[in-house]
């Protein structure tokens, strides 16, 4: 009996602490948000939060109102969905609420890359100085040849060039502006010529089907439930992307983005590890070019599925075209679209925006570093716990919310344009003007450096499909595709099937 006590308490301290690890006596404590920790030990509500995030968090809401704590994999989060509250959350702090820490894990977890202090801010100067602004000159000049050069090419002899192409919406239109994207910020073969054009074609076509690979297991591998087999994929995927986009290949390319250049020479001067740069690189190509590929493909499909909208963009860009002395010939030059080309169109600016608004759908997650105090724009005082997370899911808080955009599912392609064509910016709920109407690009520290470049890139896509193109759905009565649910939480939603259309050049 001597020994078998030390060994019962023993396997009793260990019940007891395992049982703590998986939450089990956590319990909702006076002034905390309603804690809904799920039937799952430790796993909680996770399998359901994947299943459909948009559904579950609603039903939380209906369930608990605008603040409360779930269980999700060992985590407890505290979801804020009320937006007339969201300056606590987006201006709190990092010493309260810390987005570094989170990313850090995910980005270690999908992209092998080990971040360090304070490098965030080599980023954001960058952004700042070549994303945005005049800095953004150069950017817009480079997408707009390649664009022209991946969207022109091939499309038959004089003879056929007026016969309808047929191809799936969104492969095409995910392809076309990846790889541009690409081409634009990592640079194209030395020495130009047609033989150096058709190898750049060939790399980045054959990059892009690598990339939609890596697309595709980007979800399950961001929450680590990859199967063992997908799991080597993704590891063979990876190493490919490092070494294309590896310094010593750079090295070898004319025309790198100046975003990208002065990344890498900053991360150098740092002393970080050539190898651990080249990872950094593929970030970089996914922050960049992850997002704009698929809302380019519900750009052009809500413009074909709206004619009214479809007109309206039309005669914009014919009308800008004609400002700057443009104009599309058989044989003739091809479209110099700059910069202040594209600040001359805020009717495409709201239909981007409205795009957006529907289909962009990130989760934004911060870790709490000490115990706080949620403050809620009524009033209201919620305890935070340190060791926690807190999170907003906007597209449920604002973006389909009737009280702040009315019909909110349906697509209104001047819903951001006041009555004399300006911006509209005034939206409100429970009579107060709400500050943040569609967060697209998140908020505060994580608000996406590089949102002016992918809003450009979206713009120059749709304003040369409508200069050089007649494009249409194969199928005009064809419903809009339901989006894949696996997606919630990581930018811009993916249809769960593509839709066929066909193009042909005007002239």
């Amino acid at each position: 009996m001597g020994l078998l006590l030390p060994i019962l308490l023993g396997f009793l301290a260990a019940l007891i602490g395992g049982l703590y690890l998986l939450g089990v006596f956590r319990q909702q404590r006076p002034g905390e948000p309603p804690l809904d920790k799920g039937l799952i030990p430790w796993l909680g509500h996770v399998l359901e939060f994947r299943r459909n995030t948009f559904k579950f968090l609603e039903r939380m809401k209906q369930k608990h109102g605008d603040v409360f704590t779930i269980q999700l994999g060992g985590h407890y989060f505290t979801f804020l969905q009320d937006p007339l509250s969201f300056g606590s959350f987006v201006k709190e702090s990092r010493e309260k609420l810390d987005f570094r820490k989170f990313s850090v894990q995910l980005v270690r977890r999908v992209f092998g890359y080990t971040a360090v202090e304070n490098e965030h801010t080599i980023l954001q100067i960058n952004s700042n100085r070549h994303l945005q602004g005049n800095g953004l000159e150069a950017m817009t000049q480079s997408m707009t040849s390649n664009l022209q050069k991946l969207m022109l090419h091939n499309i038959g002899s004089p003879a056929d060039q007026r016969t309808w192409t047929e191809d799936g919406l969104f492969m095409y239109s995910y392809n076309i502006v990846f790889r541009a994207g690409y081409l634009s910020l990592y640079g194209n073969e030395p020495h130009k010529s047609e033989e150096s054009e058709e190898k750049d074609r060939a790399e980045s076509e054959a990059l892009f089907h690598e990339f939609r690979k890596y697309d595709q297991l980007f979800p399950n591998f961001a929450y680590g439930v990859l199967p063992p087999k997908e799991r080597l994929e993704a590891q063979r995927l990876l190493g490919l992307f490092w070494k294309t986009l590896s310094f010593q290949k750079m090295k070898t390319k004319d025309n790198i983005s100046r975003w990208v250049w002065d990344i890498q020479q900053g991360k150098m001067e740092m002393g970080i590890k050539e190898s651990m740069i080249d990872r950094y690189m593929f970030v970089l190509l996914w922050a960049s070019q992850g997002n704009t590929g698929p809302s380019s493909f519900w750009l052009l499909l809500f413009l074909m599925k709206h004619p009214e909208a479809m007109a309206a963009v039309k005669e914009e860009v014919n009308s800008v075209l004609k400002e700057f002395g443009q104009e599309v010939q058989l044989g003739g030059p091809l479209i110099n679209l700059t910069r202040e080309m594209l600040m001359k169109t805020p009717i495409l600016d709201s239909v981007v925006e409205e795009t957006l608004r529907l289909t962009a759908a990130p989760l934004l997650t911060r870790a709490v570093i000490q115990d706080m105090t949620l403050k809620m724009a009524d009033g209201r005082e919620y305890f935070i716990r340190k060791g926690d997370r807190m999170a907003v899911f906007p597209y449920i808080a604002i973006q389909v919310d009737p009280e702040i955009h009315s019909d909110p599912h349906s697509f209104k392609y001047d819903r951001f344009l006041n009555p004399d064509g300006s911006k509209k910016t005034h939206f409100y709920k429970a009579g107060q003007k709400v500050k943040y109407y569609t967060m697209p690009w998140g908020a505060g520290v994580s608000m996406c450096p590089g949102r002016f470049f992918a809003t450009n890139e979206l713009k120059q896509f749709v304003f040369l499909m409508l200069v050089y193109f007649e494009f249409e759905l194969k199928n005009p009565d064809e419903k809009i595709p339901e989006m894949d649910f696996s997606r919630w939480g990581f930018g811009t939603m993916q249809p769960d099937r593509d839709i066929q259309f066909r193009y042909r050049l005007k002239y």
